[in-house]
């Protein structure tokens, strides 16, 4: 770990909001608490502050406790990316997903992608529609377009463009977080029905940077020694089976990335690991655990927009939510608390 992240991760946990949050959990029934983050960090472009609401904070407290005492090695992060990782809003704009970041190079292509999302997103959405007829539909929409990538000959040189040319950004404090984790070989698992291979991308360019705890569950590609995209790897992965259950149908990293020797040995290791940290901005992220006997599951959920109105429902859902795009430092702050080995 670099001295300037000590320097950084330390004045978070030592200050007295973060020493003081369990107390504050346990006093209040409804608790707000506000993390500042400091000028003794010595970061430019962090918010001075971000908010984390817990409705049941005695309820958190426990979760917390039960996580603690089972031990760090029974934990693992499961992570949705676009909204969740990434900021929701990119220099006062609305970021762009992992996704709909991706030129060909093929205008025509381009085109041809946007109407089956055009025609194909207002049925994922349906409540016309049963889950059974759903997940066809979607198997269908990820198939063809997987194949436009193919027949519109997709390279990765354009995919390295497509990612430098973005509006895209981790939130702050993501990096710091993967550290974190991986100091103490706690698993994050990246869950996304999007493209692996773009992902590794934002993490390069704007991470600078692997983790070899970080694994990302996602739709691969085959590319040929010219750089040319030939196939996809694994079955599909797509909005409605993006949990634990696509493990085992996710092909695993790249060899840059951390690739195992033994993807099926990873896999079983990983789902061992019966507590959870489970980070999304949908409440269908939620289904991201579905699939792993857990223990004890903590849900924190990124509330990114139209507050006023999905507040209520975000808190019933997740036991921590945090507001207005925020950075990664309260989840810091909950991971520390959970790996703690104080009484």
């Amino acid at each position: 770990m670099s001295y300037r992240f000590q320097t950084q991760l330390q004045a978070i946990l030592d200050s007295s909001t973060f020493r003081s949050l369990h107390f504050s959990l346990l006093n209040y029934t409804t608790t707000r608490v506000s993390f500042c983050c400091g000028k003794d960090l010595e970061m430019e472009d962090v918010n001075s502050a971000s908010e984390l609401l817990v409705k049941d904070p005695l309820l958190l407290h426990n979760k917390i406790s039960a996580i603690r005492s089972a031990g760090h090695h029974k934990l693992q992060v499961i992570a949705d990316f676009d909204a969740t990782l990434t900021k929701f809003l990119v220099n006062g704009t609305r970021g762009q997903t992992s996704h709909g970041l991706l030129k060909q190079g093929n205008p025509e292509y381009d085109e041809k992608r946007q109407k089956l999302y055009e025609h194909y997103h207002p049925l994922e959405f349906s409540p016309a529609i049963g889950l059974e007829e759903k997940t066809k539909l979607m198997e269908e929409w990820w198939g063809k377009t997987h194949a436009l990538l193919v027949e519109g000959g997709l390279t990765f040189e354009s995919i390295r463009q497509s990612v430098a040319d973005a509006n895209i950004a981790f939130r702050e404090g993501v990096g710091e977080l993967f550290e974190y984790l991986e100091e103490r070989d706690i698993p994050v698992l990246i869950f996304s029905a999007g493209l692996a291979d773009i992902i590794e991308e934002v993490l390069r360019q704007k991470l600078h940077r692997s983790f070899k705890n970080v694994k990302i569950v996602s739709n691969r590609m085959v590319f040929d020694n010219d750089g040319c995209l030939v196939s996809f790897k694994g079955k599909v992965i797509h909005s409605l089976n993006k949990n634990e259950h696509a493990l085992d149908m996710a092909a695993p990293l790249h060899e840059q990335l951390g690739d195992t020797d033994d993807q099926t040995a990873d896999n079983a290791s990983v789902k061992k690991r019966t507590n959870v940290l489970l980070l999304g901005d949908h409440l269908g992220d939620l289904g991201m655990s579905d699939g792993l006997n857990y223990e004890t599951r903590i849900s924190v959920g990124f509330l990114n927009h139209n507050i006023e109105n999905s507040l209520s429902i975000y808190q019933d859902a997740f036991d921590v939510v945090l507001v207005n795009d925020a950075p990664m430092w309260g989840v810091i702050k909950l991971v520390s608390q959970m790996c703690s080995t104080e009484s």
